[in-house]
């Protein structure tokens, strides 16, 4: 009975990695039924032949990925192997020999150097220990990183020859400066260098590889293949590294545009050289040709008094209607002013095809810190998974800049410890760790660049931190913490969420308060308005800031827009005699809340103290479906928001139970300047403690800031709301 032999190799088709942990690990992820075909195991090492070798460590793939006959590797070996994603590689089992000697060299600049302490060839020993390398490999070494991000490096000899693997009697030799090989100057971007960005990624690659790579597909089918792309969103959010991605992964020529470059005094010189670039694209053919901004270069021609810019537009639209005859020319647009582009190319045949990149998820923001910190040394403290969910409205360079801050707080605390005129000691080197207070310190510096322009933020106020109100509370979470966090509950019952919600009542009772609580307790965005800030003396500025405020809510979602004080912005119409700011303002609104079809997510909470004042359009379902009294509370409401207020107060023998008794008619407000009363009266007495009497003092110079006669019309109010129909209110019947 013979043996059966093992096959020398099998072909497997590329997928990406599956982790971003993994990147820069040199591991491949194959199935069970392709590691028997092999003779392999988890831990043993695999030649990838590509349009060059090189080689990995066996891991084990996922379910998913059973029987499907793929190998899951991240984009520095690809590169290493001259391959990309969906392409077929040969997979065999790899001769290792250890190595007696690897030379390496840093991939950075022509002319530049690294300054590296004595022993650090232990560093690197340690980082690569067990790692399968091969001449030619880029690779990355873990806890060396430049500013937050991988600081890679080459091998430029390895003896024996082949694959090694580096072990405990291997002679590491590293070279301070940078080498004359091809592609030195630094990491090519890659696939894993994009988080959060899948589906939009993958249909960037549907319009742009296919017509590279597999240009026969189109003329079997008879049809052209798409000319363009166009990349949209707000600043930050990854267009450009997309399209750097797609250009190294697709093994394209990449030719960057910039607006201003082109520009030129000259008659004609601006077309001309936009003309240049794209016979150049041409002629080294597959080719990508981005314009970043292109905005500036192609803007809407009737808004524009410029003859040049007239000119270029109408040269762009020329050249990207003649790529039909240029090959595999593919131009990628980025803006994140759309709608300032002309219409001309925003047309199939020119820009066949608009992507949105938006502000990244929960997920998305995890993926990206993920990459970002996979260079750092991190502390065992570091929750990237907090770090994601604290970090509401940033985009993909805010987190960039998030990880490099951290970084730069991390070095702070070791600068005195070594001499900036001398190499930084290896101890230190191994010894550094970036920790979750460097992180906490970095955000106080870093906000969310797509968001300045209003205010944004997490509210820290939860349901405890609110006294009595309990029907209120669960009005809200009803009607807005249960369709933001589970909306398949209104799905199921075939019912849509409410758009809004107006919170009215005395003053000081907790609107705002509970408005803060719902976004936090949801673990949304939270965009504060205070009515009058949103008004202005310009024509059309109050109506665009209204505009601009539902249109960062629908990016930032599931977001929670507040408006404080809507009676400011949204009077009856008719009763002012001001120049029509206010009506506009009004209609504005109006329509912004009627379009919410395509704003899920996005829920509008209003507060007011005169409900009476307010437009009644606004106050129809489809608007604030929910109109809801805060009341004041009653007498067990009053005992705990007492008890709220006290609870970081030292106290002796201090009776709730009658300090609630004697509050009545007290709003939240007047009960919170009741407590820092009587503690300031405890100070005055030169006490730490606050005890009875401090209360009871407190009480003559506190007073209620309502009365019989205010909770009267409220509830008046509340009654006449209620018994009248929403086809009543809609037609003002009650003003």
């Amino acid at each position: 009975m013979g043996l059966t032999k093992m096959p020398e190799s099998i072909t497997l088709r590329v997928e990406s990695a599956q982790h971003q942990s993994e990147v820069g690990l040199g591991r491949a992820r194959i199935d069970s039924f392709s590691r028997s075909k092999l003779g392999v195991d988890m831990g043993d090492f695999i030649e990838i032949t590509g349009k060059r070798k090189t080689a990995a460590k066996v891991f084990r793939a996922s379910p998913d990925d059973e029987g499907k006959g793929t190998i899951s590797i991240d984009g520095m070996v690809r590169s290493n192997a001259g391959i990309s994603i969906g392409d077929k590689v040969t997979v065999s089992k790899a001769n290792v020999q250890p190595a007696a000697k690897i030379i390496v060299a840093p991939k950075i600049p022509a002319g530049k150097r690294v300054k590296f302490g004595q022993g650090v060839e232990e560093l690197f020993k340690k980082g690569l220990l067990s790692r399968p390398l091969v001449k030619g490999d880029s690779i990355v070494i873990p806890n060396i990183a430049l500013m937050g991000g991988f600081l890679p490096f080459i091998i430029l000899s390895t003896q024996p020859g082949g694959v090694v693997i580096v072990d405990n009697n291997t002679d590491i030799v590293i070279k301070t400066e940078s080498v004359d090989v091809e592609d030195s100057n630094g990491m090519s971007i890659t696939y894993d260098d994009i988080g959060g960005l899948e589906g939009e990624l993958k249909r960037v690659r549907e319009i742009i590889e296919l017509p590279l790579k597999h240009p026969e597909l189109f003329d079997r089918l008879g049809i052209d293949p798409p000319k363009g792309v166009l990349l949209y969103g707000p600043p930050g959010t990854g267009k450009t590294l997309i399209a750097k991605a797609v250009a190294n992964e697709s093994g394209a020529n990449f030719y960057t545009i910039n607006g201003p470059e082109i520009m030129s005094k000259f008659y004609g010189e601006s077309e001309e050289k936009l003309r240049e670039k794209f016979e150049e694209a041409e002629k080294n053919a597959p080719s990508i040709v981005f314009i970043d901004e292109i905005d500036s270069i192609a803007p809407k021609r009737e808004a524009v008094s410029g003859e040049t810019e007239h000119r270029i537009v109408a040269q762009m639209l020329t050249l990207m209607d003649g790529l039909g005859e240029r090959g595999q020319v593919i131009v990628i647009g980025a803006t994140n002013r759309e709608t300032a582009l002309d219409p001309a190319l925003r047309r199939p045949g020119r820009f066949d095809r608009e992507i949105e990149i938006g502000i990244p998820t929960l997920k998305g923001r995890r993926e990206i810190l993920q990459i970002h910190t996979r260079g750092m040394p991190l502390s065992d403290d570091v929750d990237i998974g907090h770090l994601s969910a604290i970090t509401h409205g940033f985009v993909g360079a805010d987190i960039a800049s998030l990880a490099r801050e951290a970084a730069m707080k991390c070095l702070g605390r070791y600068l005195p410890e070594f001499d900036l005129d001398r190499p930084v000691p290896s101890s230190i080197l191994a010894d550094m760790r970036v920790t979750s207070d460097d992180f906490k310190e970095a955000l106080r510096d870093v906000e969310p660049s797509a968001m300045r322009e209003v205010s944004v933020e997490i509210p820290e106020v939860s349901w405890d931190d609110i006294g009595g109100l309990e029907k209120v509370k669960e009005t809200l979470k009803e009607l807005i913490e249960l369709p933001l966090q589970n909306p398949d509950c209104y799905k199921n019952v075939g019912i849509t969420p409410a758009r809004g919600v107006l919170l009215y009542g005395p003053p000081g009772t907790g609107k705002t308060l509970i408005a803060k609580a719902v976004a936090n307790e949801c673990k949304v965005n939270f965009l504060s308005i205070k009515g009058p800030e949103i008004m202005s003396k310009w024509m059309g500025d109050s109506e665009k800031a209204v505009r601009q405020i539902f249109k960062k809510a629908k990016q930032i979602a599931p977001s929670i827009i507040f408006l404080d004080e809507i009676d400011a912005i949204a009077p009856k119409r008719g009763h002012l005699n001001d120049s029509g700011t206010t009506e506009r303002v009004v209609n504005q609104l109006l329509t912004s809340m009627d379009g919410f079809e395509d704003m899920e997510k996005v829920m509008v909470v209003g507060a007011t103290n005169r409900p009476d004042i307010i437009d009644p359009a606004l106050l129809r379902p489809g608007r604030f479906d929910s109109l809801t009294l805060v009341p004041l509370p009653d007498i067990k409401d009053r005992e705990a928001i007492i008890r709220v207020n006290t609870k970081n107060m030292q106290l002796d023998n201090v009776d709730f139970k009658l300090l609630a008794a004697k509050t009545e008619w007290f709003s939240g407000a007047d009960i919170t300047a009741l407590c820092r009363e009587s503690g300031l009266n405890a100070i005055r007495n030169g006490r730490s403690v606050v005890v009875q009497s401090d209360f009871e003092k407190a009480l003559k110079n506190v007073y209620p800031s309502c009365d019989k006669s205010i909770i009267k019309w409220y509830e008046d109010f509340s009654k006449k709301i209620e018994r009248i129909s929403p086809e009543w209110k809609d037609a003002g019947a009650y003003r």
